[in-house]
């Protein structure tokens, strides 16, 4: 599937701790924008969509994760470095193990290294982030 051509199904994980959400630091270059994001990611041909989110956070963060109560789903149509792009998002809320527990998470993904990280929640209702 080219993502950037046609409808893409993908899954997301919201994990809150106190009053934080962890979620992935990504940057536009065309943009020259920072912007955060849930993890998570596709959702193969056949797959479901929480064995999906399991496997996402095992190839992204190297963790197990309880998949919990589903949330809802969004459709989000946007430009990413300068390609349009569109998709369907699956939301859950999903918990991890005390043990699996960091502040920082170092991703590589697609041949990008980001960071995972938890920021509270007020910085986005602010629009601070």
């Amino acid at each position: 599937m080219d993502k950037f051509k046609e409808i893409r199904p993908i899954v997301l994980g919201l994990i809150k701790r106190d009053n934080k959400i962890l979620v992935s630091k990504g940057y536009d270059n065309i943009k020259a924008e920072e912007f955060y994001r849930s993890i998570g990611g596709g959702i193969e041909f056949l797959e479901n969509s929480k064995d999906a989110l399991k496997r996402e956070f095992k190839e992204e963060l190297g963790i197990d994760i309880n998949v919990g109560q589903f949330l809802g789903i969004s459709e989000n149509i946007f430009t990413y470095n300068g390609k349009n792009a569109h998709e369907l998002i699956l939301f859950y809320n999903v918990n991890i193990k005390e043990s699996d527990y960091k502040e920082i998470y170092h991703i590589i993904d697609d041949n990008c290294e980001t960071d995972a990280m938890w920021i509270d929640i007020d910085k986005f209702k602010n629009k601070e982030l």
